[in-house]
């Protein structure tokens, strides 16, 4: 078979073994041939750069040395030691610190050892030194180096390198396969992709990739690798709109009848806005088209992404069909339940809330009444999708934070009816386009960009802790004037690795500045019963509660018109996303709202970054974009089921040109043969069965 020597275990290595093969199963989840080769480098050194321990100084970023070790010694005792060395070359000497692996490297980090370090330079104590650096053993004759001059360097963890399994060490393994690999690794790409991209063949660039002979053929090497990843991400992507339009029925919603026309001339409280006329116009074609609608919709906090949905369940009414909301949390949940009882009070259309917390009597009233068809918008958590709950007739299902719910979980919401109900999934986090063109790449997209007019921008300001009084007078002026003030804490209890300000301390020191009976402060946490949030919040929405104490539970869902400070504890600790939703809380009245970051006196670079970003811009897609940009793909909340955590070299980010580039070659090939079963073609299709086999049918629900 043409691909069974990358599915080789990978035990039958030479230089394996078991012992090894448990290892980078367990450490690296590599467990054939296939899995090392595309267990790529993340560095390379250029083996013919190096500098004079007299050359060094702070500003350098890394450097590479070939130096004699003079003296090593293991300092500390316990769990705090350390590996110190002096490493001496004929223009001076500098000190050597490793806190991790000290028990793999005390054996080869010796006095009179010739090596090679590389490492970021820095001073402590006025003395130069390197920690953890990067160590081997110097030998001019070795071939590994002599047939490269940019040396691989690849993650590794202590347990592998206590099995001689560093860096050097994968690679020698590495070249081991490649030795026999000739011939052996198939093309994955068609013959015309690659001669019109002007790509060098898939074998040629995996061996490329691990031992390059210089800077041109990594970069040749590098834009092939990174292509084949995000064409196979969006072929996967493309493939399932375009069956989706093809195969999937909707139901067609032809008519606009008295619930929408009442609702939009006699109930609606304001004027929509273009942005929100637009999409509204986007979703009623889609609903008219006899094909299941799958459609994104993304607007800012604040932006009227609920009215919208709710105009378009009235048109699911007026066509005979049956509406859902799923949220993720009850407190959401039951955010939207008020949100649609308020715009509906005078309307004749029951609305009924289904959660974990309903009691069993009226669990079964609802559940009697989805059935019967008397119940016209069914609004809940997860308890949507149990067995029990049997609609009527769902035309129109609503998945708010899509990001929040398992693949599985949405496909039960799907077999709801015979036929399945058009979906729009909401999102209040904006999503970059890189980000939504890969993890939503299958659903069209909507996008609220404009504001209800008279919003007042909220002005962000930044305080350290040393002004927190000045930031106590604040409120208080604040709420002299009949505001309300949110207080949000990134814990519940204090942390022994994190110096945080938690919400039990925060609270006591509030309630020390702003003593009762003067002012009411209101406490609302995770841990806390769903009645006693709900009691609690009840009081802050009803103005009996001057100030919010709270945890992150109340940044989605809580809609306080009259709360116009937003103050935010610890705010380095939250990421850039989260403290935009925050932010999002307030300026949702008529008055000036603020939102106050209250910070450490020192914090990190990223921190620093989050923050800056906070005073420069409230626009959320540019947030979104920044946020990506510091965290990187693999730590936004959602992705594992979107494939993007699958990538080895892509990265969304920095290869936008690449990405958009593939998505279009993706859909060329998939118009001129959407089966993918022309004899041109049949690279690809081998190599989606043998995806297929490996990691699971590409599914239709995304």
């Amino acid at each position: 078979m043409i691909h069974s020597f990358l599915e080789t275990p990978i035990e039958y290595c030479k230089g394996v073994g078991p012992v090894r093969a448990d290892l980078f199963k367990k450490e690296l989840s590599i467990f054939t041939f296939g899995d090392l080769l595309i267990y790529y480098p993340f560095r390379y050194i250029d083996k013919t750069k190096f500098v004079k321990i007299s050359e060094i100084h702070d500003d350098n970023s890394y450097v590479q040395i070939i130096g004699r070790i003079a003296s090593a010694s293991i300092v500390g005792v316990r769990r705090s030691t350390r590996l110190v060395a002096e490493l001496r070359d004929d223009t001076g000497d500098l000190e050597l610190i490793w806190f991790n692996g000290v028990k793999w490297l005390k054996d080869k980090v010796i006095a009179g050892a010739l090596c090679i370090i590389y490492g970021k330079p820095s001073y402590f104590n006025g003395k130069l030194n390197i920690t953890h650096p990067e160590f081997e053993l110097y030998n001019p004759l070795d071939p590994a180096s002599a047939h490269n001059l940019l040396y691989p360097y690849y993650s590794s963890t202590e347990k592998l390198k206590s099995r001689g399994l560093d860096s050097k060490g994968i690679s020698k393994i590495v070249r081991a396969i490649l030795n026999d690999a000739s011939e052996k690794i198939s093309e994955i790409l068609s013959g015309d992709i690659i001669r019109k991209l002007n790509l060098v063949s898939r074998e040629e660039s995996i061996f490329n990739i691990h031992f390059p002979e210089n800077e041109r053929i990594l970069a040749r090497t590098t834009a092939r690798l990174k292509f084949d990843e995000l064409f196979y991400t969006q072929l996967r992507l493309v493939k399932l709109k375009l069956y989706r339009i093809q195969k999937i029925k909707g139901h067609v919603f032809e008519k606009v009848g008295d619930y929408l026309n009442d609702f939009y001339f006699k109930a609606l409280p304001f004027e929509l806005t273009d942005a929100q006329k637009r999409v509204i116009k986007e979703i009623r074609k889609d609903m008219a088209s006899g094909t299941q609608m799958n459609r994104l919709l993304q607007g800012d906090v604040g932006s009227g992404k609920t009215l919208v949905a709710l105009m378009c369940m009235l048109i699911a009414l007026d066509n005979g069909f049956q509406s859902c909301i799923m949220a993720p949390t009850e407190i959401l949940a039951f955010q939207h339940y008020k949100t649609l009882n308020k715009f509906l009070v005078n309307l004749d259309i029951k609305v009924e809330l289904l959660t974990g917390s309903t009691k069993a009597a009226k669990r079964r009233e609802i559940l009697e009444g989805i059935q019967a068809g008397e119940i016209k918008i069914l609004i809940g958590t997860h308890a949507l999708i149990e067995d029990v709950v049997v609609f009527n007739n769902l035309g129109f299902a609503v998945i708010d934070e899509q990001h929040r719910f398992g693949v599985a979980q949405r496909a039960r919401l799907w077999k709801k009816s015979d036929m399945p109900p058009h979906i729009l999934v909401m999102t209040a986090t904006p999503i970059p386009r890189t980000l939504a063109m890969t993890i939503y790449g299958d659903l069209d997209v909507s996008v609220i960009d404009e504001l209800p007019p008279g919003r007042k921008s909220v002005k962000t300001l930044h305080f350290k802790d040393s002004n927190r009084l000045r930031v106590f007078g604040f409120m208080k002026e604040q709420i002299k004037q009949g505001r309300q003030i949110y207080v949000v804490y990134p814990l519940i209890h204090e942390s022994e690795t994190l110096d945080l300000k938690h919400l039990m301390e925060g609270y006591d020191a509030i309630v020390r500045d702003f003593p009762l009976p003067d002012y009411a402060i209101s406490m609302v946490h995770g841990q806390m019963k769903t009645k006693e949030k709900e009691y609690e919040m009840g009081r802050f929405v009803k103005g009996e509660t001057n100030i919010m104490v709270a945890t992150t539970v109340i940044e989605v869902g809580v809609d306080v018109p009259n709360a116009s400070v937003m103050v935010i504890e610890n705010a380095e600790r939250f990421g850039l996303s989260q403290l935009h939703q925050l932010r999002g809380r307030v300026g949702r009245g008529a008055d000036q709202s603020y939102c106050i970051l209250m910070s450490s006196v020192k914090v990190s670079n990223d921190a620093k970054q989050r923050i800056e970003t906070m005073l420069e811009t409230s626009d959320g897609f540019l947030i979104a974009e920044a946020d990506l940009k510091l965290r990187g793909p693999g730590n936004i909340e959602g992705l594992e089921q979107s494939g993007i955590t699958d990538l080895h070299i892509a990265d969304i980010v920095q290869d936008e040109k690449i990405l958009k580039y593939a998505r279009q070659i993706a859909i060329e090939l998939l118009e001129a043969d959407p089966e993918i079963e022309k004899p041109e073609n049949q690279a690809i299709k081998n190599y989606i069965r043998q995806e297929n086999k490996r990691k699971g049918s590409w599914g239709m629900i995304s």
